[in-house]
């Protein structure tokens, strides 16, 4: 997670604008928030990123205007 928020928020669209690297990348990063911060906030994120594909396009838009995952913090 500590990655992902470090890169310039060019890059963090460009990651989440590919659909498989969006998957790949959306998942490695709300597994590493549970794992650094288990809360529940954190749990939901893994489960919503997981079963809900349209999921990731709305991380997408929350990245644009929040700077963060939608759910991670």
């Amino acid at each position: 997670m500590k990655w992902f928020n470090s890169q310039s928020r060019l890059v963090q669209l460009i990651l989440l604008l590919i659909p498989f690297v969006n998957w790949i990348v959306e998942i490695f990063v709300r597994v590493t928030a549970v794992v650094e911060k288990p809360s529940t906030e954190n749990i939901l994120g893994v489960i919503f990123g997981l079963i809900i594909p349209v999921f990731g396009w709305i991380d997408l838009i929350w990245v644009l205007l929040f700077n963060h995952l939608c759910l991670c913090k």
